[in-house]
């Protein structure tokens, strides 16, 4: 049972990754990949921006601690100048502190500093390959549209694409079909001929009908031929014996090489 599973699940996730492979585009898969590289990029510029922003608080509060130990120095020479000593030590040992805060406040901000030029750097070299690899990305993908319109024009002219295949079976179906009913046509008119079928119109002849009216029909012609000749050579008994129709004046008016009507 493990085994079965462990093949049919195998055989979904080929099946899976053919169909995936035949819908991915490469074009939008560069396009996505671009877009998550500004998506980087504006990310780390919102980290160097939240550096400075940092930095920039510390320098104010250590231009604000500066200040006051400017003031607290002010005020203890001015109580010794008054003879207030007590007062004198009171702003000395404010001032003191406030110097150890100003000391830890430059380390920092001596650290954000540090942090806000890496970042700036690392910014300037995402940026950099980001720009680089737009221009790869639209490189490839009017090399892609090229290849695939190539592609498409191929298949056409070969006939192997879909769509110029279905033309194809639509010109063989016709083909055939034209061919069907030629046959079948030829097939029709021979059984009319032979007699096999019955011409419901009465249109139709056998053959030995065709024969005599075709044998009429030459004789019709030769008795007017000879008649006009007999009537270009002015005689009027060969005419009228012709068409009168006597034995005797036939076989006299009618010359001796008088061809013979056999069925051919």
């Amino acid at each position: 049972m493990s085994g079965v599973m462990k093949r049919m699940g195998m055989i979904f996730r080929a099946k899976a990754n053919k169909a995936l492979d035949r819908a991915e585009d490469p074009r939008e898969t560069l396009d996505y990949s671009y877009q998550k590289q500004l998506e980087l990029l504006q990310k780390v510029r919102r980290g160097v921006a939240d550096v400075a922003t940092s930095r920039k608080r510390l320098e104010l509060q250590l231009n604000q601690l500066q200040g006051q130990s400017s003031k607290l120095e002010d005020q203890g020479r001015k109580a010794l100048a008054l003879g207030r000593e007590d007062l004198a030590r009171e702003a000395l040992s404010r001032r003191a502190a406030l110097q150890q805060q100003v000391t830890d406040l430059e380390s920092q901000h001596q650290t954000l500093q540090g942090e806000e030029e890496k970042l700036t750097l690392a910014a300037q070299r995402l940026q950099a390959k980001v720009d680089a690899f737009r221009t790869k990305k639209e490189t490839i993908k009017a090399t892609y549209t090229a290849a695939q319109a190539q592609t498409r024009i191929g298949e056409a002219f070969s006939g192997i694409s879909e769509e110029m295949g279905d033309v194809g079976l639509a010109i063989q179906r016709a083909e055939d079909k034209t061919a069907q009913l030629q046959a079948r046509a030829g097939a029709i008119d021979e059984l009319l001929a032979s007699g096999a079928l019955d011409d419901p119109s009465g249109m139709a002849k056998d053959e030995i009908q065709a024969e005599l009216d075709r044998l009429s029909g030459g004789t019709d012609v030769e008795l007017e031929l000879q008649r006009m000749k007999a009537e270009l050579a002015g005689g009027s008994s060969q005419p009228q014996a012709i068409e009168g129709g006597t034995g005797q004046g036939q076989s006299q008016s009618q010359p001796q090489d008088t061809p013979r009507f056999d069925k051919q």
